[in-house]
């Protein structure tokens, strides 16, 4: 089809147009042509075919800007070898595709297990009805002895001084699409349990040395993101001057506001991601409140923190990126309880995180030149749903991609 014209009960656009009840969408080559009023445009585009969905929702598909799909779960979830390790990360893309995910924020770290280069993440996906973003990064895996990897040199251990490197730095930045885990500021946990990483949390950089590198990015017209948490980390983020905080775990009130001051964006991960307790839907509510754009991101495939209310889990098996609508909900009806508007709160899984990626302006919301990109369910998601059988289609640049019954 070409041409077509969606109808549907409700059309959450998560625009300047609101929520739109007996809402209808003309599509046309991979595009949004329209958004209004069924009564409006049914008479303006009587010509062309009519796709009914006046029993069910439709919203923006969503954006997970912050997974580890295609390096770390593959090898953390099937006995992949180099010769199949990309066909378990296609599989894994396929499940985050069925979960109504239909744009990724990809990190490429360095991994022992998987001498690839960022090539050949970016070969990989090609053909997949999803758009991947990819951040090149340094990481720091808090074990005994902290583990210092990078995307650049893929599966050869670095020392802590060449992290520091510009050449090195330089060569990173240039391969980055979007402010990700560039770099991590404090030695992560990643996936693993607590007495194998007993140095999660040690802070790696001093501050001259973070301004150098941030100054390197900034230089080539390219933004930020850090892996932070605690309250020395993220003033030092902030005092260098990196652009998003990815987690923020451990943050203060004084910092939410200098965060907010300076037009810093936070990617939150309400199911763990670092050595602290992780964000709290009362913790995103003040970050939304101050004005800080956030996101809510599954940093998957990622063990659950266990010792928090708001999530459900009674294990630390992995969770993947079908998660992501079951841990956002808690924060999302405590902004609803707070008389946020729906389009708002679906911002965070939506329009907030393509800001992030860079691509805000070619979905994450449902408007007039945008990419089709968008959901038919049973309510809104992570609000109204948090099970990925509610999602009844998923559609991918204006052609239907998943389909339940």
């Amino acid at each position: 089809m070409s041409m077509y014209l969606i109808r549907a009960k409700k059309i959450v656009t998560v625009s300047h147009m609101g929520t739109i009840e007996d809402g209808a969408m003309v599509i046309q080559n991979e595009k949004i042509i329209e958004v209004g009023a069924w009564e409006n445009l049914r008479k303006q585009y009587s010509f062309i075919q009519v796709i009914d969905y006046t029993n069910d929702v439709v919203t923006p598909s969503i954006v997970d800007c912050h997974t580890h799909l295609l390096e770390f779960a593959p090898t953390s979830l099937y006995p992949v070898t180099a010769i199949t390790h990309f066909l378990a990360g296609k599989s894994i893309l396929f499940q985050a595709l069925s979960a109504g995910i239909t744009a990724l924020g990809e990190q490429v770290c360095g991994h022992t297990l998987g001498d690839f280069a960022i090539e050949d993440y970016r070969k990989a996906v090609h053909g997949i009805p999803l758009n991947v973003s990819f951040a090149t990064t340094s990481i720091s895996i808090g074990f005994e002895k902290i583990a210092h990897f990078t995307s650049i040199t893929q599966s050869k251990a670095m020392h802590k001084k060449d992290l520091v490197d510009p050449f090195l730095v330089r060569q990173i930045a240039k391969e980055s699409d979007y402010p990700g885990e560039n770099i991590f500021i404090n030695a992560t946990p990643a996936n693993f349990t607590k007495g194998e990483v007993p140095k999660a949390g040690e802070i790696i950089y001093t501050i001259e040395e973070m301004q150098q590198i941030v100054d390197i990015y900034h230089d080539l017209g390219k933004k930020i993101g850090a892996h932070v948490a605690g309250k020395k980390g993220i003033e030092m983020a902030l005092e260098a001057g990196v652009d998003v905080l990815h987690h923020a775990h451990g943050i203060t009130d004084e910092l939410i506001e200098k965060t907010s001051e300076q037009g810093v964006q936070i990617v939150a991960t309400p199911m763990g991601g670092t050595h602290l307790t992780p964000n709290s839907p009362e913790e995103i509510l003040k970050f939304v409140k101050a004005g800080i754009p956030v996101s809510i991101s599954t940093d998957a495939y990622l063990p659950p923190y266990l010792e928090v209310s708001w999530l459900p889990y009674q294990d630390q098996l992995l969770k993947g990126p079908d998660q992501l609508m079951l841990i956002a909900n808690p924060s999302m009806q405590v902004l609803k309880e707070n008389n946020f508007d729906e389009n708002a709160i679906l911002a965070l899984l939506t329009h907030n995180p393509a800001t992030i990626l860079g691509k805000h302006h070619q979905f994450g919301r449902l408007e007039k030149g945008l990419d089709a990109n968008f959901l038919v369910a049973k309510g809104i998601p992570g609000l109204e749903i948090t099970d990925i059988e509610k999602i009844k289609k998923v559609y991918y640049q204006g052609k239907m991609v998943i389909s339940r019954p």
